[in-house]
């Protein structure tokens, strides 16, 4: 089920919410649970009911083994074990649905075996639901979270508004959330934020992203089977699918902070203007922020983090980097943009510590061209890596990257408005003057739910982002897109 469908939004939300209020209202804290969890596994058994079994045996797994964790009676090396049984079945269950046909594909490739694998279909979420789940434990054997209710580990794990993509959350920020009374009273104030927020990210979704991914996605086609395609047509593609997955990943993380708000909960951000980053360390601050927060955590810092040296330092932000393209995808080109994006931090970091130990800079000071020199040479690496994260093939990427630069761009720039090109670059500048000139939504109505009531501009500004989406939705019907990070 797709947040952005009208089945969603106007019979699934809506029930789900008032079910849950009108059950906690009246003192059922534990059955308005299971309304919420009973209300999340339809959501996620929507797509494929097959695969309720896979998240439930998942939960009963790890919920068993965070219990057994959180004891004392066991001594440091059997919890150790334990944490490591844990961790490497989770990783084991990923690896073969996501990971299986392409290690065997590329087994057979360059060892010229024959070996067959029936092709395995990526369960839903289980990117998002295994990493949660590994955090769990492993807060679990530090002693940092306990649970002992099973009903409230499924709803940790399968709260609907984070469980497909995101935000990855800890068990210790969501659960205290719903131990308060309030929670299960219905909230004026925080439902009318939620919906406020909750709309802007749909028409993010529905009207910017989708819109733009019609100039996109025939060129990547094209590219993939290596047709010539022109220098516009390059461009095109690149700032196209840059600002279409911006576009559709801040919906998402928008639309989830809006529903959570709706019941009455707080989700963390997972979103706040990347492409305003001054180097690529930053984006990573900014971008899927808590996917970067669970690799810092329990990778980065595992290995050593910057603890054991400038060189070992940036071996582990390399590894951490590769390691988080190989999970957005079982793919030599996610392989890839994980290797550009290691290599640029790795870079970053060298040339931050010149600056310090050579030039004797100050890095907490900066001027505003030095500054808007970074955001511009940030901006465009993103950019052109993300060619590789759309490509199916690092060839098609190539093809595509060596379009941007042809000794023929300038005649093509004069003759674009003779096309119908004038269209997809007007839809462009119009994102990148959002992208660039308008705030992080998320990011201040989260922080005016903490300080102000809403007001009657709140209502208006929502019901005009909802009108022009449901507009497009309905006009549209039978062209629903999924969000991008779904195939992740």
């Amino acid at each position: 089920m797709l947040f952005n469908s009208l089945f969603f939004i106007f019979v699934f939300l809506p029930l789900s919410l008032v079910g849950f209020f009108l059950i906690g209202s009246r003192g059922h804290h534990r059955v308005a649970t299971a309304w919420l969890v009973a209300c999340s596994l339809f959501f996620y058994g929507w797509w494929n009911p097959a695969y309720l079994g896979l998240i439930l045996v998942s939960m009963l797994f790890n919920y068993a083994m965070g219990v057994q964790l959180s004891m004392r009676a066991f001594s440091l090396l059997k919890k150790k074990l334990l944490l490591a049984f844990a961790v490497s079945s989770n990783l084991a269950l990923l690896g073969y649905y996501k990971y299986a046909n392409f290690f065997v594909d590329n087994l057979n490739l360059f060892l010229d075996t024959g070996f067959t694998l029936e092709k395995i279909i990526l369960p839903l979420a289980i990117s998002f639901f295994t990493f949660q789940q590994i955090a769990y434990v492993v807060d679990a054997y530090k002693g940092e979270t306990r649970e002992y209710n099973f009903l409230h580990y499924c709803l940790f794990v399968t709260f609907f508004p984070q469980l497909i993509a995101g935000p990855i959350v800890h068990h210790r920020e969501m659960m205290p959330q719903f131990a308060k009374d309030e929670t299960y009273r219905f909230n004026a104030r925080s439902f009318v934020f939620g919906i406020t927020i909750f709309s802007i990210g749909l028409f993010k979704k529905v009207v910017l992203a989708d819109d733009i991914a019609g100039y996109v996605n025939p060129v990547f086609s094209l590219a993939e089977q290596l047709t010539p395609i022109s220098t516009v047509d390059a461009w095109v593609a690149t700032l196209g699918y840059s600002l279409q997955l911006y576009f559709d990943f801040s919906g998402y993380a928008d639309m989830a902070i809006g529903i959570g708000l709706m019941f009455g909960v707080l989700l963390p951000n997972n979103f706040n203007s990347p492409f305003l980053s001054i180097n690529i360390n930053d984006f990573w601050r900014r971008w899927h922020i808590t996917l970067g927060r669970f690799f810092r955590e329990y990778l980065y810092i595992p290995l050593g983090g910057s603890r054991k040296g400038f060189l070992v330092t940036q071996l582990n932000i390399f590894i951490v980097m590769l390691l988080s393209g190989l999970w957005h995808g079982a793919g030599w080109t996610f392989v890839f943009w994980g290797v550009l994006h290691g290599l640029a931090m790795v870079i970053n970091g060298v040339w931050r510590q010149f600056r310090v130990s050579a030039c004797r800079h100050d890095l907490t000071q900066s001027t505003f061209v030095g500054r808007l020199l970074s955001i511009l040479i940030t901006f465009v690496f993103v950019v052109l890596a993300f060619v590789y994260f759309r490509a199916e093939t690092i060839t098609g990427a190539n093809h595509i990257l060596a379009r941007l630069f042809s000794e023929t761009i300038w005649s093509e720039i004069q003759a674009v408005y003779s096309s119908g090109y004038n269209n997809a670059l007007s839809r462009i500048a119009f994102l990148m003057a959002i992208v660039f000139l308008i705030p992080n939504v998320a990011r201040i109505y989260v922080a005016k739910c903490r300080l102000s009531d809403p007001s009657m501009i709140h209502a208006i500004f929502s019901s005009l982002l909802f009108a022009c989406s449901l507009y497009v939705l309905l006009y549209k019907a039978n062209v629903i897109h999924e969000f991008l990070y779904f195939n992740f």
